[in-house]
């Protein structure tokens, strides 16, 4: 009586252990019925008939997919190398297992080609300054192709972009002129501001003689400051209005 006893708890030890599937909160688990999907089960614990259910576990955290370096043409024949980097997450297990054989792996290389065919569509300059433009182009062409396998594409990201070496020098040279040319442009403003000042200050002194003489004397005041071996003789203006009205009468 024994042994059957020993034998019958051996043989329900076996059965649970081949029964009982137990899975955590980000897994579900796909089960197949004699080869025929039966839907995804979990979390927690999962009851399985042996040797006629089998399970598939199928993670649904995000998962972080770095697309290997591209070498692209870009639309106006400028050869560069790009790479990205795409998140996605499974939606749907069931979709995830029977749809297409390794998700993972297929989505890599849609995510290669679609990345060679977006950025070789755009222009170096917008490949540079409109990458929220080109991430948001990505992620809605692979993530509708992914639809049929339940995957989501949650965001694309270009990491980097390596430009030729020759390239980087024209780029840098153009730079440099950039800031000469708006550097001249900024001093040309200045003097022109200057002299319209200048010819404002002109026509009011005009206005106002003594105004002259106060600007006369001030100017000297500020030159007696200075520690300097200047001498200075004052030069009465009134002498100047004469000489004028002298070459006037001639």
């Amino acid at each position: 009586m024994a042994p059957s006893i020993i034998v019958l708890v051996i043989l329900i030890i076996i059965f649970l252990a081949a029964a009982i599937r137990i899975l955590p909160e980000y897994e579900r688990g796909v089960v197949f019925r004699l080869g025929r999907v039966i839907g995804a089960k979990g979390p927690g614990l999962i009851i399985l008939i042996p040797f006629i259910d089998k399970m598939v576990r199928v993670s649904l955290r995000v998962v972080t997919l770095d697309v290997p370096t591209q070498d692209i043409i870009t639309k106006d024949n400028v050869s560069v190398k790009v790479d990205a980097v795409v998140y996605f997450r499974v939606i749907d297990p069931v979709k995830a297992i029977v749809n297409v054989e390794d998700y993972v792996y297929a989505i890599s290389q849609l995510s290669q080609t679609t990345l060679r065919s977006v950025c070789g569509q755009a222009e170096l300059d917008e490949l540079l300054s409109q990458r929220d433009k080109l991430n948001i182009k990505l992620q809605e062409i692979i993530d509708r192709e992914t639809d049929i396998w339940g995957v989501k594409v949650v965001s694309v990201e270009l990491k980097r972009i390596d430009l030729p070496e020759e390239l980087v020098k024209a780029m840098a040279r153009q730079a440099e002129a950039e800031r000469e040319r708006r550097a001249k442009i900024i001093s040309a403003e200045a003097e022109y501001q200057a002299a319209q000042k200048l010819v404002e200050a002109a026509e009011l002194l005009s206005k106002q003689p003594i105004a002259m003489q106060l600007r006369y004397l001030e100017t000297l005041t500020t030159i007696g400051q200075k520690n300097a071996k200047t001498i200075v003789f004052p030069f009465p203006t009134e002498m100047l209005e004469f000489v004028e009205k002298f070459k006037r009468s001639d």
